[in-house]
């Protein structure tokens, strides 16, 4: 065999090999330092997507459906022009469709999720509003100085609120029960 086709079996060798070996996991590091998968994740948004077109379908509603990995969750997005109805006066049809769609990742990958599902940019308006709550809160906590309790939020906004004192340097926790759990913010120790 001559060097170029020796170079051309050792790279067609190579392509096999290549071929055959499993594939590995696509693992990333999520803030909190734990291994993501975002292939698993994207599976996730594959479902999901597959179960909120066909509630769209049966419902008659249009929308475009958006999906990608944000951090350690999977994040499917549906945009159009009328889909108030699938978000509820204060979020709550939409939260009862996380669920459920969460319940339809379950039951096709036996894992739980913890996909997050936004209709019509909800979820990242409430996200900026929540984010300046926390904020306003941090400042007036290290104003006086003393605990503020905030009023009752879903678990999603709890956790943007969260975010937001801590980037501020104070400790929050939740406190309640559900539906009634709430947000306290603590001054600095």
């Amino acid at each position: 065999m001559s060097d170029s086709n020796t170079e051309g079996a050792e790279e067609t060798g190579a392509a096999v090999a290549v071929a055959e070996a499993p594939e590995e996991a696509v693992k990333e590091t999520a803030a909190g330092g734990a291994e993501v998968d975002v292939e698993e994740l994207e599976n996730e948004g594959d479902i999901a997507a597959d179960y909120i077109e066909g509630l769209l379908d049966i419902a008659d509603f249009d929308g475009d459906i958006d999906m990608d990995v944000e951090g350690d969750r999977a994040m499917v997005s549906v945009v159009g022009a009328t889909l108030d109805e699938l978000i509820g006066e204060k979020g709550e049809v939409l939260e009862a469709l996380q669920e459920l769609t969460r319940l339809a990742v379950h039951r096709a990958t036996g894992e739980r999720s913890r996909l997050m599902l936004d209709i019509g940019g909800f979820r990242d308006s409430r996200r900026k509003t929540l984010t300046k709550l926390g904020a306003e809160a941090a400042n007036e906590v290290k104003k006086t100085g003393e605990v503020k309790p905030l009023n009752p939020m879903t678990p999603f906004e709890r956790k943007v609120v969260h975010d937001a004192i801590a980037a501020a340097g104070l400790r929050s926790e939740s406190e309640g029960e559900e539906p009634n759990r709430y947000v306290v913010v603590h001054p600095a120790d």
